[in-house]
């Protein structure tokens, strides 16, 4: 889960990319203008921003070229932009944009640049990270008795398996047609739900169904949509 920064003028855009966003998992923070995306990276560095290029105030390249600058680009920024020259998104990737998608965004291409741009942080914090220092020498841990250990001869216990979701389930068909097609619906979302992390934008792809009506069926259903999400 990432702490993501969407800059754009547009509220369509900015609700949704915020709804994809938010359920892969993500943290999302929202700007509609150049001074509302300062004051955010201000109060802290956003594992990622997602930045238009045309607004009102100042355009999105003078701010990447501000915060570069400044020393304020230490994060992934991703340029969006439904009008703009190759030449703005060739200038854009010299100051330092990882990647530039064209409205109108696909989600398909949205996730993926998202992806990538956050794997690529990670892999750079870990490299940073591999980088030879002092060698220290850690004293030997303390051996401690622990109940396991006394009743095992020492020997640790095999892990807690947690059991995922269930593709296969038995239900009881001795009832009302309604009741038992209900009962089947709401175990087929709660797997899906589960099996996608619960993703809405996944589980509607994955099953047929537009979102709201997706949306307006759980509750009908009274799947708990809090299932599945994953944690912080």
């Amino acid at each position: 889960m990432a702490n993501i920064l969407v800059v754009d003028d547009e509220l369509g855009i900015r609700d949704l990319l915020s709804e994809i966003l938010n359920d892969e998992g993500h943290n999302v923070e929202l700007a509609e203008n150049a001074a509302q995306a300062r004051s955010a990276r201000q109060r802290g560095r956003p594992d990622l921003v997602l930045l238009d290029i045309w607004m009102p105030d100042t355009d999105g390249v003078t701010l990447l070229k501000e915060w570069s600058t400044t020393g304020l680009l230490s994060m992934p920024v991703i340029m969006m932009s439904g009008h703009a020259t190759i030449e703005t998104a060739v200038e854009a990737t010299k100051i330092g944009a990882q990647a530039f998608l064209e409205k109108p965004i696909t989600m398909q291409k949205l996730l993926k640049a998202v992806e990538a741009a956050l794997t690529r942080t990670t892999s750079a914090a870990a490299a940073a990270a591999r980088k030879p220092g002092p060698v220290m020498m850690a004293a030997p841990p303390a051996v401690e008795l622990t109940v396991e250990a006394a009743m095992t001869g020492g020997q640790s216990l095999p892990p807690v398996v947690e059991m995922g979701p269930q593709a296969r389930q038995l239900f009881e068909l001795d009832k009302p047609l309604r009741d038992a097609r209900d009962e089947f619906e709401k175990s087929y979302f709660e797997f899906h739900l589960a099996k996608e992390g619960g993703s809405m934008t996944r589980v509607a792809e994955k099953t047929g169904l537009e979102r709201t009506h997706l949306y307006r069926k759980l509750k009908q259903l009274g799947v708990d949509l809090s299932r599945g999400k994953r944690s912080a």
